[in-house]
């Protein structure tokens, strides 16, 4: 967290409050496994939860609603994502998440926070390698 921006760094704790009050709308009836997220995207702060189905390949994360729901208002300047779960271990994007987020930004810095707590903060890059994005299809 010590090398991200300064203005990122001093939005951290916003963000993350933002994403623990999301959390608090999220639709988990099946797994009671609530997750709020949300992202900062230029300078605004879009939140999302997750919601389940009971089809359950139909749910969606609350990363990709906080993400959706910032590209739907036009806003695609993504910088920053907390992830807030029910657990003490900070919880992080999916794989799938970290696929849709990578559309946006491959250098995204995804803050994680636990019950207890502890935080992680990472570049999307270093949680997902060599990732398939835009420029592979500018390749074909």
């Amino acid at each position: 967290m010590a090398s991200d921006p300064p203005d990122l760094r001093e939005r951290l704790d916003e963000l993350l409050a933002a994403a623990r009050e999301a959390r608090s709308g999220a639709y988990a009836p099946y797994s009671e496994y609530t997750v709020g997220a949300a992202v900062l995207a230029g300078d605004e702060i879009v939140t999302g939860a997750n919601v389940e189905n009971a089809s359950y390949s139909v749910a969606i994360c609350a990363e990709r609603v906080a993400a959706a729901h910032a590209v739907a208002r036009g806003l695609r300047d993504l910088r920053a994502v907390a992830v807030v779960g029910p657990g003490d271990e900070p919880v992080t994007p999916c794989g799938v998440c970290r696929q849709f987020l990578n559309e946006f930004n491959p250098n995204l810095v995804v803050i994680s926070e636990g019950a207890s707590g502890e935080r992680l903060a990472e570049p999307l890059s270093a949680l997902l390698p060599e990732a398939f994005g835009p420029a592979n299809l500018r390749d074909r």
